[in-house]
């Protein structure tokens, strides 16, 4: 099943091309080819830092002083949004693109004005955005949003199904990696190699893509990393890293209380986690998540978004959307130390 198209969710491959075709403030780049050769393409605003580097962050950290890795003294914040790692969870690619499109002219695609691109500047971030970071996932995704789908129609475009037809599901579609060549029909949480890029071997990675992005995240130092993820029809929340120390998980339970007050005085659904402990049996996973923080040292979580499923507790399109325009808001603030 698919939904009609709503006209101003922008979340497919050539709106991210339209998208960055119109831009005049930020630069547009190529990040690099992915498996099936596509272009993941980033937009960047405000200028790169020179952070005097001597080391690498893990070294800088055995040196008892990161700033051999980053010397941050007076230097604004780094953000990085990433978009579509798995691109049936396609929230975040809506949104993003309208953040960028208030960035450039001051408002988003439905037309609303907008604050955002202002506290932006203001701020003096610099602001790094990847829309879609799986254009192979998304090239095989055939709906633009979940909204309105099943349970059944977002497994069968997000996890994909086994040789017998039978629905991967999750988590069973992480008990075999890669896993192109168990299956019927790949979904989108896989680039063309069956890769999924957030439970990636991270310390000799299978996917370029997955290599890339640790390589962006090491050489800005960014200070605060956001991976846009869909969780069907979950209240929207920052999901707690596993494997990082106990000032990283303050800071991303910061965040969280940040954007739930934003989102309350909005009207809007919000919802706030616990700190982790990493305690179970098997241990939780050292995802995509706690290797960004490992590799540059900052703030790096999982922000799952209701997808508006015909199920309990579905949110519109537009409840969506603004959801995560307070996400951004918030981590601007937050990254800048002071209520902008």
């Amino acid at each position: 099943m698919i939904t009609e198209k709503i006209s101003w969710w922008k979340s497919r491959l050539t709106d991210v091309d339209a998208v960055f075709a119109s831009a005049s403030k930020g630069r547009v780049s190529t990040l690099c080819k992915s498996a099936g050769g596509r272009g993941v393409g980033m937009i960047e605003y405000g200028q790169p830092r020179d952070y005097n580097r001597r080391a690498n962050y893990n070294s800088a950290c055995g040196a008892r002083d990161t700033r051999y890795y980053a010397d941050k003294t007076g230097a604004p914040p780094v953000i990085l949004l990433v978009g579509a790692i798995h691109a049936q969870e396609l929230e975040g690619t809506a949104a993003l693109l309208g953040l960028i499109n208030i960035i450039e002219t001051g408002r988003d695609f439905r037309g609303e004005d907008s604050a955002l691109g202002e506290l932006i500047e203001e701020s003096g971030c610099r602001l790094i955005i990847i829309p879609v970071m799986n254009p192979d996932g998304r090239a095989r995704c055939e709906p633009d949003s979940m909204v309105g789908l099943t349970n059944e129609d977002l497994r069968h475009w997000g996890q994909g199904r086994w040789l017998d037809g039978t629905l991967c599901g999750w988590p069973g579609c992480k008990s075999v990696h890669p896993i192109k060549e168990a299956v019927s029909f790949l979904g989108a949480y896989y680039n063309d190699d069956g890769i999924n890029f957030m439970h990636d071997n991270f310390f000799n990675p299978m996917a370029a893509e997955t290599a890339v992005l640790l390589r962006l995240a090491e050489d800005e130092a960014a200070d605060y990393t956001i991976l846009l993820h869909g969780g069907s029809n979950c209240t929207n929340v920052l999901l707690q890293p596993n494997y990082v120390p106990p000032h990283i998980r303050e800071a991303v339970r910061a965040l969280a209380l940040r954007t739930a007050e934003l989102s309350e005085t909005a009207g809007l659904p919000s919802s706030v986690q616990k700190i982790s402990d990493d305690t179970g049996t098997p241990p939780p996973s050292f995802n995509l998540a706690s290797a960004i923080h490992h590799i540059c040292g900052g703030v790096c979580a999982v922000y799952e978004s209701n997808q508006g499923l015909i199920e309990k507790n579905s949110y519109d399109a537009e409840t969506i959307l603004r959801l995560h325009y307070m996400l951004f808001e918030g981590v601007i603030r937050e990254a800048h130390g002071v209520r902008l």
